[in-house]
């Protein structure tokens, strides 16, 4: 006489019939032994029910030296899954904490709902930090929940790996500047970035004028300090960029930042003087805010203009665009407002026929963010990573092979989520403060009417 099957077998095969349809399956000739069908249940994702998935905590831990201060948050379940987000490097953990009573008791699988709910509190620059780091939590979380990488849920992905760029530390001596430019090709990395600003030059008499007495500081607009520099100082320049491209060959591409706050005409005659020297951008030339003073510049020069990390949301990089007013788009995936905005950008630039760089300084945490978007992002071109030289960087995270940075590319993770988990032990090494996401009560109901219509 047969034994009576146990109720949680009669439920597992009531769940196995009711998701492949009993009538068509059988009506097919389909027949299981009780074997198969107790077999069946134990390969189903069961971290969590994600219907029933709620956020019921945010904390943060705040990481040194990555290569800045970067604040982790954390945002915790009803279920025991928890996802992982990062703020922009150098700004406060605040933007993220003061979001955590618009969160609590949602469903963090809603991704759009919520980052549609608390966008309205972000700002360019770091100021977009916070909306940024909660929405790549918002993503880890609904990965692990239904079992699949965050690049899976945005569509797919174009690539496997992630080229990346790596800027490079300057040096007053063209030649060993040229030499770090070198070292890093010889790592394997296939993008490099120098920093051509006017502070190499510009103790040197002759090569910069600019107003006596009290010189502008570093938060005035490029156009309003009075500063140009002289042919002398962009010859000097020059040989930094002649020294490099003699170190590294003209075949790799080679972009320059940090040029220092001279006025439009410079830029001009300075991006002109590059020209030669084949750069595969100039980035951040003035503030990205003045569209029409890009486009003068771009128009120019023959050499790739970019812009785009200091840009919250996908709106003003419309306007870019639209404008032809820069060849490339750069935006950093911890300020534009997260990973599904991002790629919102990177698809919108593309039907302006303009590419997609990311940049990006941080910790792996926000990396896997960007190599998650960049792997989903077709006219992505490459990402940049400040941490060459941390040498416990990779090592803040595990479940990942390493090296993660291996000749130039990043893997692309097929785990869950963004694919990472924190190392403890070695994140508590490297705190800005004691603590390892401590509770954050005094959070809980901060609030007001945050409607924006009446």
């Amino acid at each position: 006489m047969p034994i009576k099957p146990s109720l949680e077998k009669l439920l597992d095969r009531r769940v196995f019939l009711r998701s492949f349809g009993s009538a068509a399956a059988f009506g097919a000739g389909l027949a299981l032994r009780d074997e198969e069908l107790e077999a069946y249940p134990q390969n189903v994702q069961r971290n969590s029910t994600p219907s029933e998935l709620r956020i019921t905590d945010l904390r943060v831990v705040t990481v040194t030296g990555a290569p800045s201060t970067c604040p982790i948050i954390r945002l915790d379940t009803n279920q025991g899954v928890y996802g992982l987000g990062e703020v922009r490097d150098g700004a406060s953990k605040t933007y993220a904490l003061m979001l955590k009573s618009r969160l609590l008791g949602e469903n963090p699988c809603n991704v759009d709902k919520l980052f549609r709910k608390i966008k309205q509190f972000g700002g360019h620059a770091r100021q977009g930090g916070g909306v940024s780091a909660v929405e790549m939590a918002l993503w880890d979380l609904a990965g692990k929940a239904y079992g699949a990488p965050i690049y899976q849920m945005l569509g797919g992905k174009f690539r496997d790996r992630v080229r990346l760029y790596a800027d490079t530390d300057t040096s007053p001596d063209a030649k060993e500047f040229a030499r770090r430019l070198k070292a890093r090709m010889d790592k394997g990395f296939t993008f490099l970035k120098m920093d051509l600003s006017i502070g190499l030059v510009e103790k040197t008499p002759g090569t910069v004028t600019q107003p006596l007495g009290e010189p502008a500081g570093p938060n005035v607009e490029h156009m309003f300090t009075g500063m140009e520099i002289t042919d002398k100082g962009i010859a000097l320049l020059c040989e930094f960029a002649a020294a490099a491209r003699e170190a590294v060959g003209m075949e790799i591409p080679l972009a320059a930042d940090h040029f220092g706050h001279i006025g439009v005409n410079s830029c001009i005659r300075l991006g002109k003087a590059l020209e030669k020297y084949n750069m595969a951008w100039l980035e951040d030339m003035i503030p990205w805010q003045y569209t029409d003073l890009l486009r003068k510049i771009t128009d120019a020069v023959d050499v790739p203009i970019l812009t785009g990390e200091d840009i919250y949301l996908k709106e003003p990089f419309a306007e870019l665009v639209r404008a032809h007013a820069v060849d490339i788009i750069h935006p950093d995936l911890a300020t534009s407002g997260g990973i599904l905005e991002t790629k919102k950008i990177g698809d919108l630039a593309q039907e302006g026929g303009v590419a997609m760089a990311m940049h990006f300084a941080g910790t792996p945490v926000s990396s896997m963010a960007s190599v998650h978007c960049a792997a989903a992002t077709e006219n992505f071109l490459c990402l940049e990573n400040h941490s060459v030289e941390v040498p416990w960087w990779e090592d803040l995270v595990t479940g990942i092979p390493k090296p993660i940075v291996e000749k130039g590319y990043i893997r692309v993770p097929d785990r869950p989520g963004l694919g990472v988990e924190l190392n403890e032990e070695v994140v508590k090494r490297h705190l800005l403060e004691p603590g390892y996401f401590e509770p954050t009560p005094q959070w809980d109901k901060e609030g007001s009417h945050d409607r924006l219509w009446s």
